[in-house]
């Protein structure tokens, strides 16, 4: 079945067809029939299984009709660089449409946010924090509000968002279409939508297992040689573009200063950076400037890549929906992918979980001809940076792995750059 089912406007047909779209996902065949009809609706599907087309079409076509120059619909969104991609989908989407759409969030200056509320453009994309901020100064107004959508709620809950979103509801017309969408639904997310839905249409796509198109295998690793074994692992596999994931801001940056001090087109992405930069990062890694991006999971959400072909988890992330998301960056569009995580002794019981709710086990795997008996040999001094993602003050980094050393098993300069060997299809 193609989108022609939908009797949608020419106009959005067009923005459908310049963006490749030839037939709708699970997700968004199942969704946009209820929301068309203006019924409230809670959707639950991975990540890359197109979600944000499932809500955008309907509110496209909706807004067709009906006053101009007047914010009639509103999106809240955890991170800024979701918010981005949200809105430039609508309006790729309704390119011919002549509907406006905005970004409200931090970290940029609020002039022009203030300015956009007050013109009453149709269609923000906000994140709540500096929402709240413009609506306690009485810049918006959204007496004319026709659709709320409140994507990704549940890393809005993790994020803390949960307090500013019952805020802002305060702010809403009571009577509106309310659209909540989510990988995965804990129960004080489903209390909420309880809360804010009316008679929803609930729709449901395996939402609670990660991605089929992804396969995953663990490298198991003392921590003092993840990066060792990481410089390993790059040459034997090679890869045209690789997302790689630590906890923390700090290693984040310094991991990717160290890719790119031996050759590699290499960015970061972390809280700490300024918006502009943050921007810089993600449209460089998107427009192939960088093949590696060394992130937080503050990339976990937002970042739809569709050539990502590999997610390496340098360090494991604190929960099983962390992992779900981190894994659903590789994978999408129908497309293939690979995770690899790097896991520690201290990480089985995260590993249990993982593959409780994979309902398999994972594949252990060794990188042959690397050194897994090589001892610590960095000073304390040299390790304090990268001391370990648990609190753990023992300094772990090796010899071959310590800053501003490049023996055997370094990263390969410029003229050794890896390739991606492809993938075995099965």
């Amino acid at each position: 079945m193609g989108f022609s089912s939908f009797n949608f406007d020419p106009r959005i047909t067009a923005g459908i067809r310049a963006l490749g779209y030839s037939k709708p996902t699970p997700i968004q065949l199942q969704s946009m029939a209820p929301i068309l009809q203006g019924r409230d609706v809670m959707g639950l599907a991975q990540t890359g299984t197109g979600k944000t087309a499932a809500f955008a079409l309907p509110i496209l076509q909706r807004l067709l009709s009906g006053p101009r120059g007047a914010t009639r619909a509103l999106i809240l969104a955890p991170t800024r660089e979701l918010a981005d991609q949200i809105e430039q989908a609508f309006r790729e989407l309704g390119r011919q449409t002549g509907q406006r759409s905005m970004t409200v969030f931090g970290g940029v200056g609020a002039g022009p946010q203030l300015s956009g509320l007050r013109s009453g453009v149709e269609i923000v994309v906000a994140c709540p924090g500096r929402l709240l901020d413009h609506l306690q100064h009485g810049a918006c107004n959204f007496s004319r509000l026709e659709v709320l959508v409140i994507d990704e709620a549940d890393r809005m809950f993790d994020m803390g968002f949960l307090p500013d979103i019952r805020r802002i509801l305060k702010h809403l017309p009571a009577r509106r279409q309310t659209l909540l969408f989510s990988a995965t639904m804990p129960d004080d997310i489903r209390k909420l939508a309880h809360e804010i839905l009316r008679q929803p249409v609930t729709v449901q796509v395996d939402h609670t297992v990660p991605l089929a198109t992804v396969s995953h295998a663990l490298y198991p690793v003392v921590e003092h040689l993840k990066s060792a074994l990481l410089a390993k692992l790059l040459e034997q596999t090679g890869g045209s573009t690789v997302l790689i994931f630590t906890r923390t801001k700090h290693r984040a940056k310094r991991l990717a200063e160290r890719l790119r001090e031996d050759g590699q087109d290499v960015t970061s992405l972390q809280g700490n950076l300024s918006q502009n930069r943050r921007k810089a990062a993600l449209e460089g890694f998107r427009e192939g400037k960088f093949n590696i991006l060394v992130a937080t999971d503050i990339a976990s959400r937002g970042i739809d890549i569709s050539q990502i072909t590999h997610v390496i988890n340098y360090d494991m992330p604190d929960t099983t929906d962390a992992y779900t998301h981190r894994i659903g960056r590789t994978g999408r569009a129908a497309k293939t992918g690979d995770a690899f995580t790097f896991v520690t002794s201290e990480d089985e019981p995260m590993v249990r979980d993982i593959e409780r709710v994979l309902r398999s086990r994972l594949e252990r795997r060794k990188v042959e001809g690397f050194d897994y008996s090589a001892r610590q040999t960095a000073t304390p001094a040299r390790a304090a940076g990268h001391a370990h993602h648990h609190g753990s003050p023992t300094p772990h980094r090796s010899g071959p792995a310590a800053l501003g050393q490049k023996p055997a098993g370094s990263f390969p300069g410029r003229s050794g750059r890896f390739k991606f060997r492809a993938r075995r299809r099965r």
